[in-house]
């Protein structure tokens, strides 16, 4: 440096600078990922899928605890885009119907880019229709449902309730809060051997009396909703930790107090979708710059769901809504 003059001196400590703010530029960013990754949670709602007729706004008071925790991204229990096995065993028609006008009707995807670049308020009702339709081609449910929703009843959400946690619940908290895109998670790859199982189960049951405590179980359960279902508590009820545990025992044939091949087959293939059920969602947490997420899903499976995400994300702080606290 001795021997550089003034002038060169000026030129050369900002050249330096810049050359260390490049050399650093990777870690920073690396650090910053690590930090994210850290800090990461899921809140987990669980749902009734579909409620009884005499059942108002059963969904109201999730929507209102979903929104007040205000996440970035949210999760929902429907078969991934790429998933084909899923999607033929559970929604085939879905999947004949998505590649179906992908070849009688490409979308014009350089129009729906532009779409895609405004904010969800911004949409009119026929854009939301159109992107719904480019959900269709690229095989996406979740999406397609959403947009098709939106397009329907616009972005405010229909009116009265429609008794789903889909348009409910899930679509209103989405498009409350501008979120434009959900992410799917579900896995249906085994369901053939899963009921095929629980079905000689069941069959055997009535014989070594483990068919008589499900029996037990579920009558337990619908005399206990009752009250909450009349107080509009249905979905705060649906998700404590009582039912939750209930419905876990439930689909897992955990119940059954004599275990044979067919109690054990059921057993393992729960466990099994769940876990895949799990790495989808761990996959897409630890890939995504989102903080705050939350997944919407079938109440049997949340603490499935949570057993499994321990496994696969132990990093992942897991939330059930009637534990949480923010």
């Amino acid at each position: 440096m001795e021997y550089l003059s003034k002038e060169q001196k000026r030129m050369y400590l900002p050249m330096k600078a810049n050359s260390i703010k490049k050399l650093i530029a990777p870690f920073l960013v690396l650090f910053s990922i690590i930090c994210s990754a850290q800090n990461k949670e899921l809140l987990i709602i669980g749902t009734m899928h579909t409620v009884p007729n005499i059942v108002e706004n059963a969904y109201r008071p999730l929507l209102k605890r979903a929104v007040d925790y205000a996440p970035e991204a949210i999760y929902v229990e429907y078969i991934q885009p790429n998933d084909t096995m899923s999607l033929k065993v559970h929604s085939p028609r879905f999947l004949y119907q998505s590649d179906s006008i992908r070849t009688i009707s490409p979308t014009n995807e350089a129009k729906v880019h532009l779409f895609y670049k405004k904010k969800l308020a911004e949409l009119t009702n026929e854009e939301c229709y159109l992107l719904s339709m480019s959900y269709l081609a690229q095989r996406d449910k979740a999406n397609y449902s959403y947009y098709h929703y939106l397009s329907t009843y616009g972005i405010d959400g229909c009116k009265k309730p429609l008794r789903n946690e889909s348009e409910d619940l899930t679509f209103k908290l989405a498009s409350r809060l501008g979120i434009k895109e959900l992410y799917s998670i579900d896995d249906h790859q085994t369901d053939k051997h899963y009921y095929e199982a629980w079905n000689k189960a069941i069959a055997n049951g009535k014989k070594n009396g483990n068919t008589k405590i499900l029996n037990q179980l579920i009558k337990k359960n619908d005399r206990q909703r009752i009250l909450p279902s009349l107080m509009g508590n249905l979905g705060e009820y649906t998700n404590s930790k009582k039912v939750l545990n209930r419905y876990y025992l439930i689909n897992s044939f955990r119940f059954a107090q004599c275990s044979d091949e067919y109690t054990r087959a059921v057993t393992k293939y729960w466990d099994e979708r769940n876990y895949r059920m799990a790495l989808n969602i761990a996959k897409q947490i630890s890939e995504k710059p989102y903080t705050k997420n939350i997944l919407i899903v079938g109440a049997g499976h949340v603490i499935s769901l949570q057993k499994a995400l321990e496994k696969v994300y132990p990093d992942l702080k897991v939330l059930l809504i009637s534990q949480a606290d923010y």
